[in-house]
Formats: structure tokens, sequence, C-alpha cells
């Protein structure tokens, strides 16, 4: 399956992508490690990247999305993807239509995770905390300051995605509020999936692809 994760900062989507990515066989690509593969294996459009990031200069658009392209074109994203943090903008996510397309490719789902603001901020507060109180660095953005700025950011660039996948047939909204757990069964029900012989920790797969074995 090809997926995207949408959300705002804190809403879990690094979290949920990651436990769908397990559960169907597929890589779990955000934006920085795209960013950082592509550099690390000196493709043009690769070391254009590194060359800004080492001087902590934005990475233009038009360098995200070919990092992202040469990364879901590898082998290892044959059977699908999740998508974290990527696109930004509709501009983004047309140049990812654009590219699926000429592939004959295409996207199966946009999975939104819905928090309230009031929410996120106890949850960056609490990561901040929970990550002091074991030794480990705290995020730089990780404060209620910082907050504000990325839910701006977001909503002014990456909340559109929401109208622009919605047209497209594509958008699946969930409350992200609710425990992990049942974030990601919610997820797991929007997908249409269910585990092989009904047992948990097995293969998942599509109702269609059950109904086609069948």
């Amino acid at each position: 399956m090809r997926l995207i994760m949408l959300g705002p900062p804190g809403a879990g989507k690094g979290t949920q992508a990651a436990r769908l990515a397990e559960r169907l066989g597929v890589p779990q690509l955000s934006t920085g490690d795209i960013l950082r593969a592509a550099a690390a294996k000196g493709s043009p459009v690769g070391l254009a990247a590194r060359d800004l990031m080492a001087r902590g200069e934005l990475v233009g658009d038009d360098i995200v999305v070919n990092c992202v392209l040469e990364c879901i074109a590898e082998p290892g994203a044959a059977s699908g993807f999740i998508l974290d943090g990527f696109p930004r903008t509709p501009g983004q996510a047309r140049a990812l239509d654009e590219a699926l397309e000429k592939a004959h490719l295409g996207l199966d789902a946009v999975l939104e995770l819905n928090v309230d603001e009031s929410v996120l901020l106890d949850r960056i507060i609490y990561r901040a905390r929970e990550a002091k109180a074991a030794g480990r660095p705290v995020r730089a953005d990780d404060n209620p300051e910082a907050l504000k700025v990325r839910l701006e950011g977001y909503r002014t660039q990456t909340q559109p995605l929401a109208d622009y996948y919605r047209t497209a047939g594509l958008l699946r909204t969930v409350n992200g509020q609710r425990p992990v757990d049942e974030v990601t069964s919610s997820l797991v029900a929007e997908l249409r999936l269910q585990p092989e012989n009904g047992r948990p920790g097995l293969s998942w797969v599509t109702l269609d692809e059950r109904r086609k074995s069948s």
C-alpha cells in the first residue's frame, strides 16, 4: 500500500506510521530520513540537499520532491511505502501525484490524525519532561512558543492538503487523541485491513486481496 500520514506536530504521526509500516511490511519514509539518505547516496539531488543542510538552510521544494521520488523508486519501496512529513504543501502533493501517475501507480489512502491544539501542547510538554528525566536531550522545538510557530506553519501550509486529498477521495480522518493502540485500530479499520486467519501478529492483507484469494 502507498500511504501518506497527515497531522499537526505532536499528533503521533511517526508512532502510527511506524506501526502501520511494520504490519504492512513497507518502509516508513520521513522527510528527514529521505534527505539524509539522498545525501549519503551522493546523487546530484542528494549532494544539493547535503550542501544546503550543512549551511543550515532550508531545502527547497524542488530538491525535496526529487529526493522523495528517488527514494520511492528504490526496490525497497516497490510494494508500497508510508510517507511521514511529506508532502507539506499542495504543490508537493501535485508533484508526487504526477510522478506516481507516470509510473502507473497511485496512492491508496491519506491518513489524517485529528488532535486538539490544547492536547498537542500537553503532549509536547510531557515529551520534554520525559526526555529530561531520562537524561536525553530535549528537542529545541519542544516548548509552547515553538509549537505555536509550528502550528501556524501547519495551518497555512499543510492543512490545505486535507482539502486537496478529500477532493481526491483519499482522505481518512481519525481521532488522534485516544490511546495509541486505539488510534492504530482506527487506522487499520480505515484501511480495511484484517489480520490473516484473524490472529494478531501475522501478516496483514486488505479485504479486497482476501476476496480475490477466496
